[in-house]
């Protein structure tokens, strides 16, 4: 699939009997998201750090989808504590996953801050908690009926570095230097899946996807300073509803088409906004030296090792 101009929600084939977690579902992208994915059927997991704002998530959504399937399940992906419990339980409670959006983000904190592990927060709750939660949940992916992983990265991956000498911004923090490192992180995550799940004939699907630009409170709720007012202000004009911006994670999520390895976003100018299509990553992205080296300090800083299928 190289394009799919006008495509839309109503496009998403039915999803009933399929099980979906979407981090971050109660607001923004993953409140788009899910509510998509609940309109077509689907009993989706609403994973998010603030079990009362989900349930009023689930609130907002039922009074449009009467009998909407869904289930609110606290994890705060900066702590990775937390994501085993979630995945624990997740697993008392369900024999399969059809799908999981790694949707969840945070943006450009003005100050360094750590996670309860002691890494840095945006890398540790963008990149680290849905590499960790991936690894946890990946035999119910295994079990699961066309079973796919969502990763949403950003166009900012491809202006980013690995800090891998600074990772946790010890010497030099930048907010938006590290965020856009998490997003290229994403990136080269969700592009090592698809290699690893490719090369040991797994049948979950690793696919990437961004929203473009898109007015969420992710611009506006951490942010500080210059930052704040160029994402939350001076360009709010430009961004899309979050309704639109889910489309590119929906897609990637849904459509037969979709094949792993996919990179998928808006196909207006630069990428801003639009229906879903074909993207380019970033070279630096599926570099096979850094994802090597990515993978192997998440799996040392997360302790969570994949339990890949044996090669055939």
């Amino acid at each position: 699939m190289s394009n799919q101009r006008g495509w839309t929600a109503e496009q998403i084939p039915d999803q009933s009997k399929r099980v979906i977690v979407v981090t971050g579902a109660n607001s923004g992208l993953g409140l788009a998201t899910t509510r998509a994915l609940a309109r077509k059927g689907a009993r989706v997991i609403l994973a998010v750090r603030d079990e009362a704002k989900g349930r009023a998530a689930v609130e907002q959504i039922t009074a449009e989808v009467p009998g909407a399937a869904l289930e609110v399940r606290r994890v705060d992906l900066a702590d990775l504590d937390s994501v085993r419990a979630f995945s624990e339980d997740l697993h008392a409670d369900h024999s399969r996953l059809d799908v999981l959006v790694n949707n969840a983000g945070l943006m450009a904190p003005p100050s360094r801050l750590l996670s309860p592990q002691g890494h840095e927060v945006q890398f540790a709750a963008n990149h680290l908690g849905h590499f960790a939660l991936t690894g946890l949940l990946l035999d119910l992916l295994e079990a699961g009926e066309d079973p796919r992983v969502v990763t949403v990265s950003s166009p900012n991956h491809r202006q980013a570095d690995l800090f891998f000498d600074d990772i946790n911004g010890e010497r030099k923090y930048s907010p938006m230097g590290y965020y856009n490192q998490s997003k290229l992180a994403n990136a080269v995550f969700g592009w090592q899946l698809h290699q690893k799940l490719t090369a040991t004939g797994s049948p979950v699907r690793s696919v990437l996807a961004h929203p473009g630009y898109t007015s969420t409170n992710l611009q506006t709720s951490s942010p500080a300073g210059m930052v704040k007012f160029l994402f939350g202000r001076l360009l709010l004009p430009l961004a899309q509803t979050p309704a639109q911006g889910a489309l590119p994670t929906l897609f990637a999520a849904t459509d037969p088409s979709v094949t792993g390895g996919q990179f998928i976003g808006p196909d207006g100018m630069g990428e801003l906004r639009g229906a879903p299509k074909t993207v380019e990553l970033a070279p630096r992205a599926s570099d096979a030296d850094s994802g090597r080296r990515l993978w192997d300090l998440s799996e040392e800083l997360t302790s969570v090792y994949f339990a890949f299928p044996a090669a055939a």
